[in-house]
């Protein structure tokens, strides 16, 4: 829909982790050596960017024809993970050593701006009691749209798409990848299909010499504002300059395509 011009002049994006994971940090089998408790002791600030910054990115075509400028970045206090391990300890000697520990910020909020002039919100909270939630919103200069907390809803003005509207837009807009595969993805899974369609979509890309639609930079870029998010939110929140790692490379690399017009002949052999 944004390579097709519903949207519009792209303007703003939101993503987002939000995830309520309270009870697993803190549980004994659920992450092995409780590496996710771990990473949210010492560390304040948006510490899983990717997962809502990826599909974003691509649609405002980040590193392909805009670059992000600057961020900044707050977390707010921490009012649930510290006061469980207090409480777990209580009972158990296992948790004594998280007890005195400070803990991560229960929620981040961390915007960035594009040398476009467009933005960027970004959240992350594995703590509150929330619904899931990645955002995934686009908003531009004719319409927006918004995935989560479902249901998905498209918008041209003041008001939601009827159902109709929504479905009839829908199918208009279903890209080639989704038509081939999309039954397919579902049958087999992995995160509703998710999983397979990526998997199927890189195999594709590489047996057909075809560039593939994360590279290297992009997995810096992404991964850099974990970092940059820390540094922001213990620094008051003052702004920090985004490194560009294509060395300006981004001012004329062109936009990913997945109209499959090149590729797509990668066929699947269910076992």
């Amino acid at each position: 829909m944004a390579r097709q011009g519903f949207f519009g002049e792209i303007i703003h994006c939101e993503g987002a982790y939000i995830h309520d994971l309270l009870e697993g940090n803190f549980s004994k089998e659920k992450y092995y050596d409780m590496w996710r408790l771990k990473e949210n002791i010492g560390r304040n600030g948006n510490l899983y960017p990717t997962h809502g910054l990826g599909p974003i990115c691509q649609i405002m075509d980040i590193n392909r024809g805009d670059q992000m400028d600057y961020l900044v970045s707050m977390s707010s206090d921490d009012f649930m993970m510290g006061e469980m391990a207090k409480k777990l300890a209580v009972g158990d000697d296992f948790y004594r050593p998280f007890a005195d520990k400070t803990f991560r910020g229960n929620i981040n909020t961390t915007t960035i701006r594009t040398h476009k002039g467009r933005t960027i919100m970004l959240q992350h909270d594995v703590t509150s009691p929330r619904v899931y939630s990645r955002i995934h919103l686009v908003s531009g200069t004719k319409g927006m749209a918004r995935k989560y907390p479902e249901p998905a809803r498209i918008a041209k003005g003041h008001e939601w798409c009827a159902p109709e509207e929504f479905k009839s837009l829908e199918e208009k807009y279903t890209p080639e990848i989704i038509k081939k595969l999309g039954e397919m993805a579902k049958q087999i899974g992995g995160h509703g299909g998710m999983d397979f369609l990526m998997d199927w979509r890189l195999s594709d890309c590489l047996r057909n010499g075809l560039p593939v639609d994360m590279d290297v930079y992009d997995t810096a870029l992404w991964s850099a504002i974990a970092p940059l998010s820390e540094k922001s939110v213990s620094n008051r929140s003052n702004s920090l300059d985004v490194p560009d790692f294509t060395d300006g490379a981004w001012k004329s690399n062109k936009p990913m395509n997945i109209a499959l017009q090149d590729g797509g002949s990668t066929k699947v052999k269910v076992f």
